[in-house]
């Protein structure tokens, strides 16, 4: 398995996720069936498929490739002070989330916390794509996909 295509392929189905999530969140239709529920219904999914990303990547995959490559423990450091800042402000959305009542509001509100959790995303996939790069494609670890990198 090349786990590098496999973490690449994850993250880009977490892009797609995210990007359904904000295509209810800005949803202009006048008549939807019930955007609050439409977009509860989306968030949820997408906040927890890329919580539980980060909480196998925490706990399978880093630290084998700390056992592995010793030299890589700073770059870990920074993808772990990541994956506590996305976790942040993927509670601060579902805050907003359980307070959601009135659907423009609550696309608004939504729409601002998406923002800052793509952002941070995005920087946070780019760099660790590029810093663990090289060492993913020559990886060889006897583990599912679902245990290394979520269920995804």
């Amino acid at each position: 398995m090349a786990w590098y295509d496999e973490m690449q392929a994850v993250h880009g189905r977490l892009r797609r996720a995210l990007e359904l999530v904000r295509d209810a969140a800005h949803d202009d239709d006048p008549h939807p069936s019930d955007p609050v529920t439409d977009l509860l219904v989306y968030c949820r999914g997408f906040c927890t498929a890329l919580t539980r990303h980060h909480t196998a990547e925490d706990a399978v995959l880093f630290p084998e490739l700390e056992r592995r490559h010793p030299d890589l423990a700073d770059v870990m450091r920074r993808l772990r002070q990541d994956h506590g800042m996305i976790a942040y402000l993927v509670a601060d959305l579902e805050h907003a989330l359980d307070r959601a009542t009135d659907p423009e509001a609550s696309r608004d509100a939504v729409g601002r916390h998406l923002d800052g959790v793509g952002a941070i995303m995005e920087s946070h996939f780019r760099y660790e794509e590029r810093a663990l790069g090289g060492v993913l494609a020559a990886l060889d670890l006897g583990a599912r996909r679902e245990d290394v990198l979520g269920p995804l």
